[in-house]
């Protein structure tokens, strides 16, 4: 039943996927989400962000931010980033996933997604057939209806570790 939001991957932070690897792989773009992913909700990019996109560019990928939120809050996250974003994105659909790809010069078999979030990010992913990576939140101050979700989401986790456990025994 919550198979469909489900992540192909889930690790602790957007800062321990191991980007060499998939790049070897055969992964030439990644699509990211910002707050909570990248970043707290609503703050500038870091240092750590900064360096994050360098390491990317270094590896050869191409990279896009797809957020939900407006144009101004993903303009100052990208300043001193310098990539590829489509604002206002509606995930989890998937028009904007696709649209990125393009920007990218990218398809699904090359692309894959990182997100904090099961309802809108990794669905959403899922939907365009994309390999997606869910993450921690980095931080846990988050708006209202985003809770909400939160407890929703653990749920889902719940049934997610527990048929990860089973497929190890």
């Amino acid at each position: 039943m919550f198979e469909k939001f489900f992540p192909d991957e889930y690790v602790a932070s957007t800062y321990v996927i191991p980007f060499e690897k998939l790049y070897e792989e055969g992964y030439r773009g990644v699509i990211f989400d910002i707050d909570n992913t990248l970043v707290p909700h609503g703050a500038p990019a870091d240092d750590r962000a900064v360096k994050l996109f360098q390491r990317l560019s270094d590896i050869g990928f191409a990279s896009c931010l797809i957020s939900n939120n407006q144009e101004a809050r993903v303009k100052m996250f990208n300043k001193d980033i310098g990539t590829h974003y489509i604002y206002n994105a509606h995930k989890p659909s998937t028009k904007n996933y696709i649209r990125a790809m393009e920007i990218m010069g990218t398809d699904r078999t090359n692309t894959l997604f990182v997100g904090d979030q099961l309802f809108t990010d990794v669905w959403g992913a899922k939907r365009a057939g994309i390999h997606n990576i869910l993450v921690k939140p980095i931080h846990p101050k988050e708006e209202i209806q985003i809770v909400l979700k939160r407890r929703l989401e653990k749920i889902v986790l719940y049934f997610y570790k527990k048929r990860l456990k089973n497929s190890r025994n």
